[in-house]
């Protein structure tokens, strides 16, 4: 039996990277405290914190993000290269 090696690659790619999102974690606002019911876990809320609702987690001052947009252009960069190469490739061929 023949199997194209492409689509069974692509396939295996897109396994791995599903899996390795699936690791990923999240942060979700709730209303409730992760510890114990009842308990606060965080500073004491005042009257006028109550009424604002949920509050999403504190994640500090002065987050640098350069990175992760340096390593986002690239990658967006090089799959634009990757789709063009591709597509000059196609059109070479069937000329």
């Amino acid at each position: 039996m023949v199997v194209a090696r492409r689509p069974l690659l692509t396939a295996t790619a897109a396994a791995t990277l599903l899996a390795a999102l699936w690791f990923v974690p999240s942060a979700n606002a709730t209303d409730e405290p992760a510890g114990a019911p009842g308990a606060q876990s965080g500073p004491a809320a005042t009257a006028g914190d109550s009424a604002a609702g949920p509050r999403l987690a504190d994640t500090g001052t002065g987050i640098d993000t350069t990175p992760y947009l340096i390593g986002g252009v690239a990658f967006l960069g090089i799959g634009a290269a990757f789709v063009s190469h591709s597509a000059r490739r196609a059109h070479a061929l069937s000329a």
